[in-house]
């Protein structure tokens, strides 16, 4: 397989705010091209894309799904067009991170109705942080209340000037059947099938578009010499020529062209699909970058494949050592997989969804994960159309499929051909939960299977945490919306059926005072017995943590059994204070005690010390810690008074406030966790949903006397 048959594939990542119409456009483009016999709808629960039980519930997308089609465009080419449909609601915003990963392009799909949403700008951000060139289409044209107009206008504010119309709706709302071609400047009029015919522009648009044609050429001829003399010469570019110069800006991302349509009628359906195939770049023009090895910046690492360019500054998701190369998308090369995302298929087991990077690969063939380090068989390849799988023989350099039964190959690893070596994906640094539920499970059986469920929900979704809270199975992601879908899919799909509540808060508690005690154990039964006896110095540690100090002299306390003192001090620690919580920031200093020649054990001096070290904590009290996070809330600066409010009546202080780059105003403030329970719902509530919003764990800090009784629920 040559350059040439590469070039025939493209990713498209399907992105935008929630109800902004991506699943029927999808499913639009599908029917267009021949790939599925009738279009489905959200609204029935047919779609190809959202065909999970949870997303046909809601009427939402959930998860990233894949839908492949053929077009032959224009110019009697071929193409491959793999449509990686993600949702927009923000819970799964990681699945959008995923799409844009492997994209060669991002279709931004923006409501005619609705406008720009903050799902459009978190889109639009991460589009263009990964570096993946965007087309932004304005669907709903259908709709009452659509306004191309306004929603163009607004696209401009946000993203700037250089998003260009090359497209006018011809009639709005109901009468929305034809669209203004500003290159090539002609109307495209549609029948009831999404086929249309060519004519002349109605002459109320004739002014409108001429000048929009007029700017989107002079914009385009600057960027050449030539052809700007020669414009200025009086010739005028053709609109091919102005569809090929319209590919290079998009593809270095100085342009962004903006083109309507219409899920729903089908309305320039086929034109979208023609431009994404000429606009798409090929996968030979974009590089992708994967971490190697842990290699000196002046030395190529040895564990690089072939074909393969060096370069960066070692950044990326900033974990672990290693080096940024570039792959090149080249089929001649060493085969290098990226496994994007898995998912449990009830009925097929593990399927995962992979891009190959470089190289050509094949049903049977043997590749090993260079960063778990297990060996894989490709037992069968295949495209996704939805849950639908289509058998492929081969996939390759730039090509997206999926193969089942990996067992060693989570989301975010590579599988190559050679048989030592590291590497990882180049990925963004995965976004951080602001929302948790305790889990409970319903019966012993469901607590038995719960660890093994959760492992395998984690690898579907890495923006789910599982941690501990005391005795508690804590389940943190991005919002309500994520958990609740997890614990349906943890009973659908897994047979584990769990309730969910709060989360227990994690306090703790260090000594109020530096006091003295003695711990003893003083046990005779016949025979052996069992003695000890330690004097401890017991205080606070104000630079956190716990320091263990040794200061006897004299043998008092025999040397073979100052690491069981040691033990015991830290057994006391987790055992709990008088408040009942585990006691931190503790300095223990044993300094005289006595022993027995027959008597005396590791074990009775463990004791002893933890009773000595409960002695000291009863005599000296405890101060009662919160768990404490810093809060990063990026908003629009009418939201900010707002904001700083909110975050004042949750017992926050405000560290910074700055402007962002993007003339947000960035606010930084460290709150106690027991009154962030809900505040990434209440933070939405506030402003919109508006606002951007990271928690990272602080610290602890003393509890004000007065909230103790009174945290947030």
């Amino acid at each position: 397989m040559d350059a040439a048959q590469t070039s025939r594939h493209r990713t498209v990542a399907v992105v935008g705010a929630s109800g902004a119409g991506k699943t029927t456009l999808t499913e639009a483009l599908l029917h267009r091209a021949g790939a599925i016999p009738r279009a489905g709808r959200v609204e029935d629960g047919s779609t190809v894309t959202d065909h999970e039980p949870e997303e046909i519930t809601r009427g939402i997308s959930l998860g990233l799904a894949l839908g492949t089609l053929t077009w032959t465009c224009p110019d009697g080419a071929e193409r491959t067009l793999t449509l990686a449909d993600a949702p927009g609601h923000p819970d799964f915003a990681g699945a959008m991170d995923t799409a844009l990963s492997v994209a060669d392009l991002a279709l931004v799909v923006v409501s005619a109705v609705d406008g720009v949403q903050p799902g459009t700008r978190t889109a639009w951000a991460t589009a263009e942080a990964l570096g993946v060139p965007r087309v932004v289409v304005v669907t709903q044209e259908d709709r009452a209340r659509a306004d191309f107009r306004r929603v163009l206008g607004e696209l401009r504010e946000a993203f700037g000037e250089h998003l260009w119309p090359i497209e006018l709706p011809l009639g709005e709302e109901q009468s929305f059947r034809a669209i203004a071609d500003v290159l090539g400047e002609h109307a495209l009029v549609y029948d009831d099938e999404g086929r249309h015919h060519d004519e002349d522009l109605p002459p109320e648009v004739v002014d409108e578009e001429h000048r929009m044609h007029v700017d989107v050429t002079e914009e385009l001829v600057s960027h050449d010499d030539e052809q700007l003399d020669a414009y200025l010469s009086g010739t005028e570019p053709t609109a091919a020529v102005l569809e090929r110069d319209l590919a290079r800006e998009v593809a270095t991302g100085e342009a962004a062209p903006v083109v309507v349509a219409s899920g729903v009628t089908a309305t320039g359906v086929d034109r979208l699909t023609d431009l994404l195939c000429e606009l798409a770049p090929a996968p030979t023009e974009r590089d992708s970058r994967i971490v190697v090895g842990s290699a000196t910046p002046d030395d190529t690492p040895a564990d690089t494949p072939a074909g393969t360019a060096t370069g960066g500054d070692g950044g990326g998701d900033g974990g672990g050592a290693g080096r940024t190369v570039a792959v090149a998308a080249d089929p001649s090369g060493e085969p290098l997989v990226h496994i994007f995302r898995t998912v449990v298929d009830p009925f097929v087991g593990q399927v995962s969804m992979l891009k190959v990077l470089s190289g050509v690969v094949r049903t049977s063939d043997r590749l090993r994960n260079a960063t778990t380090g297990a060996d894989e068989r490709l037992h069968g390849l295949f495209r996704l159309q939805g849950k639908e799988h289509i058998p492929v023989g081969e996939l390759a350099a730039g090509d997206v499929g999926a193969v089942a039964k990996l067992g060693g190959s989570p989301s975010g690893t590579l599988l190559w051909s050679r048989p030592s070596g590291q590497g990882r994906p180049f990925l963004p640094p995965p976004r951080r939960p602001v929302h948790a539920a305790s889990l409970v499970p319903a019966s012993q059986s469901d607590d038995e299977r719960m660890p093994t469920a959760l492992a395998r929900l984690v690898a579907e979704d890495p923006t789910l945490v599982v941690d501990r809270v005391g005795e508690a199975t804590v389940l943190r992601g991005l919002g309500d919306t994520q958990l609740a879908v997890a614990v349906e899919r943890l009973a659908r799909v897994f047979g584990v059926h769990v309730g969910t509540g709060p989360v227990p808060v994690a306090y703790r508690e260090t000594i109020a005072r530096s006091t003295q005690a003695e711990g003893k154990v003083k046990k005779q039964s016949g025979g052996h017995g069992q003695f000890a006896v330690v004097q401890l110095r017991v205080g606070p540690l104000p630079e956190g943590g716990f320091e263990f100090v040794d200061s006897v002299v004299g043998g008092a306390v025999p040397r073979q059994y100052i690491s069981a003192v040691e033990k015991g001090a830290r057994d006391a620690m987790a055992a709990g204070g008088p408040l009942g919580h585990p006691v931190v920031d503790l300095r223990v200093e044993v300094y005289d005690g006595k022993s027995h020649s027959v008597d005396s054990s590791d074990m009775a001096f463990r004791v002893a010390t933890a009773a000595g070290v409960k002695a000291a904590l009863a005599d000296a009290g405890t101060v009662l810690l919160e768990p404490v996070a810093t809060v990063t809330v990026t908003v629009p600066p009418d939201h900010q008074g707002a904001v700083l409010t909110d975050l004042s009546g949750r017992r926050g202080r405000v560290s910074r406030t700055e402007l962002a780059d993007d003339g947000r105003a960035r606010l930084v403030a460290t709150v106690p966790e027991v009154e962030l329970s809900r505040y990434v719902l209440d933070l939405r509530s506030l402003t919109g949903g508006r606002a951007e919003l990271t928690i990272r764990p602080a610290g602890y800090e003393r509890v004000p006397d007065k909230s103790r009784s009174h945290p947030r629920s």
